[in-house]
């Protein structure tokens, strides 16, 4: 399946997107800090690509997106999300899932908390937590390597540091090249944000969510602590929390083949409660 790419001009920043043609349902991809839209193309090679039509952009401040604009507006997880939003209303798209993984992962449940797009919601990688420092703590693990998710300006050892804990020994020399062109003044301000407790209750919003909810996690993650998702009571829990055996902190990239299947019966169970839904509507308006 071959994508497309264009870019869309907001007042916060000139965002870069790749999207497929399929004719399914939407799939909005929201990946992590330092990273960029290329971590998923493994989706995007698979399947996926044909079934549904996978929407993936660049954060502001990372890969082929401009540095925002205002950046004291648009580095905190509710500016992300009502970027993430725009995407969708410039898309036309109405109804999507949405994964997120590590920081694209709070930023897709900020945007549930904001969106009426978001038809379901899996995560990797972010603990859906409540606000507080001691609430992230039942869900990360409390590191020096944490510190590195907040540091402005890195080196080229951070950044290799860096590489290494979110893909293991499966990156290559593009994710490298896209944590270095990260703009760290979001690593510092939306680290600041999450501590501040600024935006939504995270562990509410999913909890609370009226649409499915999945988490698919690496058996080895160096940042989270799987425990905590156990925790959750989630009335819209798709299955019970997942964990990839032989993953990391990107399952997504690390074991394509056993998340894509997972993801794609994530998907058919979205669709699938999405036309119940319109069939819903449809006798009621008969």
């Amino acid at each position: 399946m071959v994508a497309s790419d264009l870019t869309i001009r907001t007042a916060q920043a000139d965002l870069r997107i790749s999207q497929t043609s399929g004719d399914g349902l939407p799939v909005l991809l929201i990946h992590g800090s330092g990273a960029s839209r290329k971590v998923f193309a493994r989706q995007f090679e698979s399947p996926l690509a044909a079934t549904n039509r996978l929407i993936a952009f660049d954060l502001p401040g990372h890969g082929q997106s401009s540095d925002a604009r205002d950046p004291s507006t648009a580095y905190s997880l509710p500016g992300l999300a009502i970027l993430a939003g725009q995407v969708l209303d410039r898309l036309g798209i109405g109804r999507a899932a949405v994964y997120g993984w590590s920081l694209g992962g709070h930023v897709a449940i900020e945007l549930a908390s904001i969106h009426p797009a978001v038809a379901g919601l899996m995560l990797s990688g972010a603990p859906p937590v409540a606000k507080g420092l001691l609430e992230m703590l039942r869900g990360f693990h409390a590191n020096w390597d944490m510190l590195l998710a907040s540091k402005k300006i890195y080196s080229e050892r951070d950044a290799s540091r860096f590489e290494r804990l979110c893909f293991g020994e499966t990156g290559n020399p593009a994710f490298l090249q896209d944590i270095l062109r990260a703009d760290g003044r979001l690593r510092n301000a939306v680290s600041r944000s999450m501590m501040s407790g600024e935006g939504a209750n995270q562990k509410r919003v999913v909890e609370d969510a009226e649409f499915p909810v999945a988490f698919v996690n690496g058996e080895n993650d160096p940042f989270i602590r799987l425990g905590f998702f156990n925790t959750l009571n989630c009335a819209s829990l798709w299955e019970e929390p997942i964990v990839v055996e032989g993953a990391g902190h990107a399952p997504f990239w690390e074991r394509p083949e056993a998340f894509n299947a997972i993801f794609s019966r994530f998907l058919n169970e979205v669709s699938a409660q999405e036309a119940r839904g319109s069939e819903k509507l449809r006798r009621r308006s008969a």
